[in-house]
């Protein structure tokens, strides 16, 4: 039997893979480990790494992370050091959308529930909440009602 603190571990070391290991050296263990790390600083190349994972464009990229897509191409070009509350945001995302493809079962499948209306987030996109405060929160919300078979 996998217990639910596998799963995490898990999960928690993909996210590390997805972001790359050579700028997220630190061991994560739940969400609050995202602060920890973002205090220290990670470089702006994770952003790149999480749009090639998920195959994201980077407009689409910069809105998530309410920038504009120059400042993110700048970010990225000079290897920035993200300040905290950017690397906490993408994280978080980093974290999302791992979980929403487990639950999907594929990248594809999540990325197009992501552009769809849910009439559970009164009809707007899950896509659209999430460079919002608290959007992230709202979409892991539903997604996890739906792995548990509740209608959303």
């Amino acid at each position: 039997m996998i217990t639910t603190s596998e799963t995490s571990t898990a999960h928690y070391k993909k996210l590390i893979k997805v972001l790359g290991k050579r700028h997220v050296k630190s061991k994560i263990e739940s969400p609050y480990d995202f602060i920890h790390i973002a205090s220290k600083g990670i470089s702006a190349e994770v952003i790149k790494n999480f749009r090639d994972y998920f195959n994201i464009s980077r407009e689409d990229t910069a809105n998530m992370l309410n920038i504009s897509s120059p400042t993110l191409y700048r970010w990225i070009k000079s290897n920035k050091f993200l300040d905290r509350n950017y690397s906490i945001l993408l994280f978080e995302l980093t974290d999302l959308f791992l979980y929403g493809t487990e639950v999907f079962n594929s990248k594809d499948n999540f990325i197009k529930w992501l552009n769809l209306p849910n009439t559970a987030l009164g009809g707007l996109e899950p896509q659209d909440l999430l460079e919002v405060p608290g959007g992230i929160a709202k979409v892991k919300d539903i997604i996890g009602r739906i792995e548990h078979g509740v209608y959303s």
